[in-house]
């Protein structure tokens, strides 16, 4: 009896109604499909096929997807994932087929419409109502654009057609047809006479912004802001006939100086449009006194770069010789029009949507008008560099617009230090802030140290769940219903200035954070306009593998920042070079512009959002008053002491006293000093001196050119 009742239940009676008329239907669709292309006949048949001839018309050919899809509405309701059908897709259509059935009588113009629609032609019974009621109304010819327009309408809003998409399209039909007809090419030489030859003609291939970039706005969660607070995109304004002169005056050039070569793929920018060379061939003659044909030098084309930008009128060339995954050299020429890059046209891109990561930034787009896209979390740092007024502030106030316009605060916070002043502190109210924007170097230190502390105390956490990392340790947390920890990204507007003043501790806690945060959801963003070695340490650029470089003065800056040059060529204002992690080539991209009323919009949307919520202090303040009490306390000697102590390579409170005539308490105090100040490490076991932390090459000089020290300065720490 147990059995039987645990036996699962048959269907109802309604179930099984639902399923016969779905068949039913699905069965009908089919047979008068059949029916209408007279595959099959019969009385009951025929007799079918003409009421609904009769009843639409030429409209009658879709009654089989229709009776197809009401057949698939009612069956949907019996599987275990039901499909979701648009409404404005569903009466967008049927607005679509009743325009048709007018337009189809309405362009008939026979004397008697009644008589066609009773023989089952244009619209049917149906079109002949609609199309007499709108005549008496309009007249016959405004019925007839009326209902060509509204079908027209009621069709591209069915399936989400823009006019934007209807322009591109037909701009890429032109240029397919014009591809198509035969160039006039100007009389040449006879062939015998010709010192090269180039390579065979082939169709000039035009790369535009339009062929990468979404048209429709992503799906987003409705609490994070509308894209519609961002400036709408503004498709690029190039010339095709301007394109083509340069083509034209790129191969004479180059066919000047003795170089056979072709341009056989444009690629058109924001900025910048790169020209593909195809190097051909030169005709020598060997020792046998034989012709060969030898290939066009890549370096003879690189070596012509002041050449052709005399010959173009252009500023500065930069050429990528080769062009990656491409047989070309690549000539990016400035435009004579400049487009701004939108913020908006890259977050809705689907190269920015396939990052899937809470980190992810839009950078801008490439030389093909390509948007780039990244992501932070597997950067897992980013250095920038750049000459003043080149972009790097703008690149940053972009980067911090798209983490906020994609992140609730809970998820990700942000430490932003700006020691110029001006440039962040836009952002200031923004709740996703710790704080407020630090403007004061002797703050700006206090910060980094926070920042070590919170990075150790979150390893402690993901210690004590047996977590690899933090989306390892939120997962867990998710699970057992556990407060998770946020991402943390730090921006640091001018390394320079915190290099100039504290140099040492500076380096040394970017270094360190650089070296282990990324494990803890803790991420760094650095930019600074002096790209010297001074500034961007080889330390700092080996734990940065994602660097940045805008406008630079010289080759020796872009090799800095870079490990190559380019940059020195670059046009400033966003123009720059992106070096991936993943690829060992920067790849030239135009960034983001984010105006002021964006940056506005933005801060006073998430201010709305979370009014109600109360944010105190900045977390490092507690510390930062325990820094300034130690400070206080500061020991007149400490700055002695710690010239000592790096001058000798080690450190121990006996070692100050003797060498320094002080008693032990306050060599002690002097020891623990240094220690909070991480100019010395822990104490060692075994009564061995701690360890000196050296941050440049001056103490490094120091160390080793100093005489070391002697056994009776090692004696046992007890401090």
């Amino acid at each position: 009896m147990a059995q039987n009742r645990n036996r699962p239940r048959g269907r109802n009676k309604k179930q099984l109604l639902r399923e016969l008329t779905g068949v039913v239907l699905l069965v009908l669709a089919v047979i008068t499909g059949l029916g209408l292309v007279r595959l099959t006949s019969g009385t009951l048949l025929d007799r079918w096929i003409w009421l609904w001839w009769r009843t639409l018309g030429w409209g009658v050919l879709a009654l089989p997807l229709a009776l197809g899809a009401v057949g698939v509405l009612v069956l949907q309701g019996q599987i275990g994932h039901p499909v979701l059908w648009p409404w404005r897709k569903l009466i967008g259509g049927e607005i679509a087929y009743l325009a048709l059935l007018v337009t189809f009588h309405a362009l008939a113009f026979q004397s008697d419409p009644w008589l066609l629609a009773d023989r089952g032609g244009g619209g049917g019974i149906v079109g002949w109502a609609l199309s007499e009621l709108l005549i008496a109304l309009v007249g016959r010819i405004p019925t007839l654009l009326l209902s060509v327009a509204t079908a027209v309408i009621a069709i591209a809003w069915t399936v989400g057609l823009a006019w934007d998409e209807v322009r591109y399209w037909l701009s890429q039909i032109r240029g397919r047809v014009q591809q198509t007809l035969p160039a006039t090419e100007s009389p040449t030489e006879p062939a015998q006479t010709a010192p090269s030859t180039v390579p065979p003609a082939r169709p000039l291939q035009i790369i535009t912004a339009a062929e990468s970039i979404s048209k429709r706005s992503p799906k987003r969660d409705r609490r994070l802001p509308s894209l519609d607070l961002l400036e709408p995109p503004k498709p690029p304004s190039i010339s095709e006939r301007e394109v083509r002169r340069k083509v034209q005056v790129i191969e004479q050039t180059l066919d000047e100086f003795g170089l056979a070569a072709r341009v056989t793929q444009v690629r058109q920018g924001p900025v910048v449009t790169q020209f593909g060379v195809e190097p051909g061939y030169v005709e020598r003659v060997g020792p046998d006194g034989k012709p060969w044909d030898q290939k066009v030098r890549v370096g003879q084309i690189n070596a012509l770069v002041n050449d052709l930008a005399l010959a173009l009128a252009a500023s500065s060339l930069r050429i990528e010789a080769p062009v990656p995954g491409f047989s070309i050299v690549g000539i990016e020429v400035p435009n004579d029009t400049v487009t701004l890059v939108r913020l908006r046209s890259v977050i809705e891109s689907k190269t920015f949507r396939k990052v899937k990561s809470p980190l992810a930034i839009a950078l801008g787009q490439d030389v093909s008008g390509a948007p780039v896209a990244a992501n932070l979390a597997t950067m897992p740092h980013l250095l920038i560099a750049g000459t003043t007024g080149s972009g790097k502030s703008v690149c940053i106030s972009s980067m911090v617009t798209c983490l906020a316009f994609n992140n609730p605060p809970e998820r990700l916070r942000l430490v932003m230090i700006d020691p110029k002043l001006v440039e962040m502190t836009r952002f200031n109210g923004l709740p996703h802030l710790l704080g407020n924007v630090e403007v004061e170097l002797e703050r700006i230190v206090g910060v980094l140290r926070w920042l070590t502390r919170e990075m150790d105390a979150r390893y402690e956490r993901l210690a004590e769940v047996n977590a690899r990392h933090l989306d390892d340790y939120n997962n867990k947390m998710r699970r057992r219903r556990q407060e998770q920890l946020p991402y943390i990204v730090v921006f640091i507007d001018e390394l320079a200035d915190l290099m100039m003043i504290t140099a040492a501790e500076a380096e040394h806690t970017i270094t360190r954070l650089a070296q282990m945060a990324r494990a803890v959801g803790i991420h760094l963003v650095v930019a600074t306009q002096r790209p010297s070695t001074d500034v961007v340490t080889g330390l700092i650029k080996a734990n940065f593998p994602a660097r940045i470089s805008f406008a630079v003065a010289t080759q020796v800056d872009s090799r800095v920042i870079l490990d190559h040059v380019g940059a020195e060529s670059l046009l400033g204002q966003g123009d720059m070079l992106f070096l991936s992690p993943e690829s060992g080539q920067p790849r030239r991209v135009q960034g983001c512009f984010v105006s002021d009323r964006e940056i506005e919009a933005l801060v006073d949307y998430w201010r709305q959002e979370i009014r109600d919520q109360e944010f105190g202090p900045a977390p490092w303040e507690a510390m930062l008053r325990e820094d300034a009490q130690l400070e206080n306390d500061r020991d007149p000697l400490l700055d002695e002491a710690i010239e000592l102590v790096r001058r000798l390579n080690g450190a121990s409170a006996s070692l100050l006293q003797r060498r320094m005539h002080i008693g032990y308490p306050r060599a002690a105090s002097i020891i623990d000093q240094m220690e909070q100040l991480n100019v010395i490490g822990p104490p060692e076991s075994g009564g061995r001196l701690r360890r000196v932390f050296k941050h440049d090459a001056e103490y490094e000089a120091t160390a080793t050119s100093a005489p070391a020290v002697k056994a009776t300065d090692t004696s046992p720490d007890t401090d």
